[in-house]
């Protein structure tokens, strides 16, 4: 009985599981883009993969994308293993990709309408426009769009077939900060209905908004797995206590306060207490990359 507790128990862990990756091995003639990499994404979470140029990203999901074979190792996206995934498997997928096709002659309407057409299960494209945040141009021609628009359209397009797990491939490089802001509040009503996100990212605030985890890559290994706000050891690390004309370093900063209470004689001005930031523990673990 206790054995075959401990099987159901295992099992139903594994289907909890949107990625499951273990022992991945990527390279391109003596170089190592991906090398013994494991990694495990929960279905419902927004797991952010973060790491320089080159890191091993890229490869790193496209191969759970099925769009790249790999060398070795064992996947199983959706509990299937991506390089024998079929039309129905795809299905299942939304893939938003750092630049999509350009549609300048064609409406928002008409190219949501499109799309839709080539899944069995479609969701409605109205509704689609509408949760995206483009109803109000539905009926502008795509060239009229803004950055920020096209890529509200562009998430519309991995959204249609009503996806069980989204990719997202830097959504928001090259917007400004107000559309930025704009984008997460889409990508957390994304993740709100249920839907598994696996999102690339080099801004480390859009990680740290967004993310129930993060991974940090570098020369294709995966360095850590944490939530942001305890990569790193940030939550731990040395804290930096300032105040009107003077700061100070410390692991303890309770006892500082206490100081500069008595020191004051009560309210201590401009009083502040830093840890880390996730951009310090990043840049940290992946040294001069």
């Amino acid at each position: 009985m206790k054995l075959l507790t401990a099987r159901l128990r295992i099992l139903a862990q594994v289907t909890e599981l949107a990625i499951n990756v273990t022992g991945l091995r990527k390279s391109y003639g003596g170089m190592k883009a991906v090398d013994w990499l494991d990694l495990s994404v929960q279905r419902g979470e927004v797991f952010a993969l973060l790491g320089p140029n080159g890191a091993g990203k890229t490869t790193t999901v496209e191969i759970l994308e099925g769009f790249r074979k790999r060398d070795e190792g064992k996947i199983q996206v959706l509990g299937t293993d991506p390089e024998k995934g079929d039309a129905q498997w795809r299905q299942r997928l939304g893939i938003v990709l750092q630049g999509t096709g350009e549609f300048d002659e064609l409406t928002v309407a008409e190219v949501v309408t499109h799309f839709a057409r080539f899944y069995r299960n479609a969701a409605d494209p109205v509704e689609v426009v509408e949760r995206v945040g483009l109803t109000e141009k539905a009926n502008s021609r795509t060239h009229a769009l803004s950055g920020g628009q096209k890529r509200r359209l562009d998430v519309a397009l991995g959204i249609v077939n009503k996806p069980e797990l989204l990719f997202l491939d830097e959504p928001t490089t090259g917007f400004d900060p107000a559309a930025r802001r704009e984008f997460w509040v889409l990508i957390k009503e994304l993740a709100a209905s249920g839907t598994t996100i696996l999102l690339t990212t080099h801004y480390l605030e859009e990680a740290e908004t967004l993310a129930d985890r993060v991974g940090v890559i570098n020369r294709g290994k995966l360095l850590e797995v944490s939530t942001p706000a305890l990569l790193g050891g940030r939550n731990t690390g040395t804290a930096t206590v300032s105040w009107r004309g003077g700061s100070e370093e410390t692991d303890h900063p309770t006892e500082v306060v206490r100081r500069l209470a008595e020191q004051f004689g009560g309210e201590v001005p401009d009083l502040a207490v830093t840890r880390p930031t996730l951009e310090d523990a990043y840049l940290k673990m992946i040294g001069d990359a």
